[in-house]
């Protein structure tokens, strides 16, 4: 099968293969007339659309062999086993395994050096990956460039300029995304804004107000309002 994108070399897939596309793009598939093609679609949405970290890092087309991730075999037999079925319940299923292919993939792309930069690449640091875990599971905690710096074994200075060149910014204003990141999905789910200033490390309202406005360019309510209303 051939894929074609505008501007772009055709791409050829000759074995079986998953293409993701992190952003949307335009493509023709372009069959042999004999033998066909089958294929197997699903719309993936990252929280947050192309600022999403995980969506940020990707490049724009991803073509990967099945044969090389690792551990896939199993389920992507589930996954076509219930795409080309019709058992009750297939959708939910399908999802769900598609989650568990896409992380396979991340992976694959991350020790295989596919990806140079943003937050998958920290994570495929064998240092800098032990201060993004760490923000990750507890970002209300008071980071400090040191403890951080400790956590990864390096030097303060080390580790400020390898974190910087490897994810493309600061610690601090990595750890201040990741928290009005955490910020949205809990006004999504109509939490008290006090409580998600707390959780998320920011000790106040007017505190996380004055982040989330220099962050989205508008206070936490008025996110609130227009992510509602554009959902209507």
């Amino acid at each position: 099968m051939e894929v074609i994108h505008p501007g772009r070399p055709a791409l050829q897939v000759s074995v079986p293969s998953l293409l993701l596309y992190p952003r949307p793009m335009s493509r023709r598939f372009v069959t042999d007339a004999q033998r066909g093609a089958d294929l197997v679609c699903a719309d993936l949405q990252f929280d947050g659309g192309i600022s999403n970290p995980v969506s940020a890092a990707l490049p724009d087309v991803i073509c990967v062999a099945l044969d090389d991730v690792d551990g896939a075999d199993q389920v992507l037999t589930l996954l076509f086993d219930e795409a080309f079925g019709n058992n009750c319940g297939r959708h939910v299923l399908i999802d769900r395994l598609f989650e568990v292919v896409l992380v396979q993939v991340l992976r694959h792309l991350m020790e295989t050096g596919q990806i140079s930069g943003g937050m998958m690449a920290g994570l495929s640091h064998p240092r800098l990956r032990k201060a993004l875990v760490a923000m990750h599971e507890q970002p209300g905690q008071e980071w400090s460039l040191d403890t951080l710096a400790s956590i990864s074994g390096m030097s303060r200075t080390v580790f400020a300029n390898s974190f910087r060149s490897v994810v493309g910014c600061t610690p601090g204003a990595y750890l201040q995304g990741w928290r009005i990141r955490l910020a949205q999905q809990a006004l999504r789910q109509g939490r008290p804004l006090k409580v998600i200033a707390i959780e998320v490390g920011y000790g106040s309202e007017a505190a996380l107000s004055r982040a989330f406005k220099a962050q989205c360019s508008m206070t936490p309510r008025e996110w609130r309002n227009f992510t509602l209303t554009s959902r209507e």
